[in-house]
């Protein structure tokens, strides 16, 4: 099994760079001191991001592969986010020397499968030896002509929406965190113990946490149908949603009856969880008020989707992938009227507070 520290990083490089995509904005890529990329629009969008072992993933539980796939998630979809497409991203990889150079390889590959639905490129980075697995990724993107959409820009009035799939990524690590998976994932049925295989339900969920699979093309749908305000939903939708609430100046209610496709997504493994974890009566297992608890905190709470949150004007026909699921109202005058930004239902949510992976 050949590792990292049995090759220079020249050869890990020449191991690496042809797994990555080129991207249509490319016009040098890897191989000089920076690559060169098509800017049309004459502006350019950035963003960055980091992954470090055991804080945001786990080898026991996550391939290269999904290292790269999540990475490159999280960052294209703050790109979507902004309306605007994404064109390129550069890596930076930390690795410990007894790494296996399959991981890196396979990290590589996710990335490049992670960057196709977007047609970008992979077009540069760094690589270096440390204690740790740490991926950084800096991602550009291009406005293609469009006024990026802020989160500051929600009226009143408008109509909240979401794309995307609501708590199946939290619902995945308390598959995994309860020992209910074995990651990880493999094309075949899984065994989860004493010949019971795994819900496919399961593996959905478990799949949306190692390897989320952001709407993007929804945030630029969003954008030219004329989206007043718009953010990528990483740390939970409460915490989110208040982001654009506090930003725009504004009470964001939702709708407590949101989201039904995904709760019954949830339930299989919700009610598992339970049991799992000793909620709920031990003599007759887990109660309804616990399955529907665990549904409701990964709905709100849950981060990680990378679903998109944004607002609309009222009556405008909302695109394919988006779903109304609240409506933006009037804070008031005083300040103090933003306490909470966010409502379910009217009402004040029981818990405001995010999603934030895994205690390190």
């Amino acid at each position: 099994m050949t590792r990292v520290r049995d090759l220079s990083e020249e050869q890990i490089l020449e191991r690496i760079v042809p797994l990555l995509p080129k991207g249509s904005a490319t016009l040098l890529g890897p191989g000089d001191d920076a690559a060169v990329l098509a800017a049309p629009d004459g502006r350019f969008v950035v963003s960055t991001d980091v992954l470090v072992e055991d804080r945001h993933f786990r080898t026991r539980w996550s391939t290269g592969y999904d290292v790269g796939r999540r990475a490159a998630a999280q960052n294209l979809a703050d790109i979507a986010a902004m309306g605007a497409r994404p064109t390129a991203l550069v890596a930076s990889l930390v690795v410990p020397g007894d790494t296996e150079l399959d991981w890196v390889t396979g990290l590589a590959r996710g990335l490049a499968d992670g960057c196709a639905p977007a047609g970008a490129g992979a077009v540069g980075g760094d690589l270096s030896g440390g204690p740790c697995l740490v991926v950084s990724i800096t991602v550009h993107g291009d406005l293609e002509g469009r006024a990026p959409v802020l989160r500051s820009g929600a009226r009143p009035g408008d109509v909240v929406a979401h794309a995307g799939v609501r708590g199946w990524s939290a619902a995945g690590l308390a598959l995994l965190e309860a020992g209910l998976v074995r990651a990880p994932l493999s094309p075949a049925p899984l065994e989860v113990s004493d010949g019971v295989l795994l819900e496919d339900a399961w593996e959905r969920l478990v799949a949306a946490y190692l390897r989320p699979d952001p709407p993007l093309a929804a945030g630029v749908a969003a954008a030219e149908a004329g989206a007043t305000a718009m953010l990528d939903l990483s740390d939970g939708l409460l915490r989110d949603a208040g982001r654009v609430a506090r930003a725009s100046g504004v009470r964001i209610d939702l709708d407590p009856e949101a989201f039904a496709a995904d709760r019954e997504a949830l339930r299989s493994a919700a009610r598992a969880v339970a049991a799992a974890t000793g909620l709920g009566d031990p003599g007759w297992g887990p109660g309804k008020a616990d399955i529907d608890g665990l549904i409701g905190a990964w709905i709100w709470a849950g981060g990680e989707d990378h679903g998109l949150l944004a607002t609309f004007p009222a009556g405008t026909p909302l695109p394919a992938g988006w779903t109304a699921v609240g409506q933006v109202e009037d804070a008031g005058a005083d300040p103090r009227d933003l306490d909470p930004p966010v409502t379910i239902g009217g009402k004040t949510p029981d818990t405001a507070s995010g999603w934030d992976h895994f205690a390190p």
